[in-house]
């Protein structure tokens, strides 16, 4: 679980021959890419998306995960098979719904162990020091133009090696994302259908035990 939301939120991947290269490396084509597609999503008030969550491990079968996420702010509702986040932006549930179980932590400090980011992050790693990118190709795709752009850590010491972005550069919207596990693994994220602008309330993004007879719950928050 401790990378669940790190292929989505394209976080914390550390290199592995790109250690010493400096952030002053990267691309300003890519970064111009970047910040176009970051102030067009600022702009929405909600933003809401359908994906399917691809797993390659060596040596195993390759696992398809259907999921979904909202986002309002600092909220976020994050929806998958097996598991499902829930952030008010203040507390964050982690639900594992094969043992029926929540966890509770406070957002900062399971962010902070779990060394990833939350959504609304996504668009701003590019103004972090721990990556290098480039556009690395400008083609078309089922009759469509797009735009990759390749982010490549400056830590040694991540299990990742990088992460690759796909952009549909007439909406200027990502269409997949995929993350390389130094292990061999690769992990996808395709959207399927982005909705901006959706209208939700508070308790869209708080967990409700009471929905969920029998369940167990953790309580770690910091009193």
């Amino acid at each position: 679980m401790k990378n669940l939301l790190l292929l989505f939120l394209a976080t914390c991947f550390s290199t592995i021959c790109f250690g010493q290269l400096e952030p002053e490396a990267s691309d300003p084509a890519a970064k111009a890419i970047l910040e176009k597609m970051r102030a067009k999503y600022e702009d929405y008030a909600t933003v809401a998306a359908d994906f399917t969550l691809t797993i390659e491990i060596p040596e195993e079968e390759k696992e398809v995960q259907e999921g979904s996420i909202a986002q309002e702010g600092d909220k976020y509702r994050l929806d998958l098979e097996h598991q499902a986040i829930y952030s008010d932006g203040q507390s964050l549930w982690l639900f594992m719904k094969n043992n029926n179980e929540v966890q509770i932590n406070d957002v900062d400090d399971f962010e902070e162990d779990e060394e990833m980011l939350s959504p609304k992050d996504l668009l701003r790693i590019y103004e972090k020091e721990d990556f290098i990118y480039q556009l690395i190709n400008e083609d078309y795709e089922n009759g469509v133009a797009i735009q990759q752009i390749e982010f490549k850590p400056t830590d040694r010491d991540s299990e990742y090696s990088k992460m690759r972005v796909t952009i549909d550069k007439k909406k200027t919207q990502v269409m997949r994302i995929k993350a390389f596990s130094k292990d061999g693994s690769r992990y996808t994220m395709e959207v399927k259908k982005f909705t901006p602008n959706q209208k939700y309330t508070a308790s869209d993004f708080v967990f409700n035990p009471d929905n969920h007879p029998d369940i167990f719950v953790e309580d770690l928050r910091i009193e």
